[in-house]
């Protein structure tokens, strides 16, 4: 049951879809970037931010953390 509290938190933590190319827009980062860094490929950075697709569990966790700190970043936060 924990596997599955911790699997819809890790869900809740990913912006939208709109808010995912808004903080990646905001910082200047490439979808290529973002896909590099997370080991996928482009296509797939594009298709989360339309919103046709949700990146996989270990991956949408490393997204989520990934766009958290971009965030941050922008806003000056430490």
């Amino acid at each position: 049951m924990s596997a599955l509290l911790e699997e819809v938190r890790e869900y809740r933590r990913l912006p939208s879809p709109e808010q995912r190319r808004a903080i990646r827009l905001e910082a200047h980062v490439s979808q290529e970037a973002i896909a590099n860094a997370l080991g996928v490929h482009r296509v797939s950075v594009a298709r989360w931010e339309m919103g046709t697709r949700v990146p996989r569990r270990k991956v949408r966790l490393a997204y989520a953390k990934l766009l958290e700190e971009l965030r941050r970043e922008l806003e000056g936060e430490p």
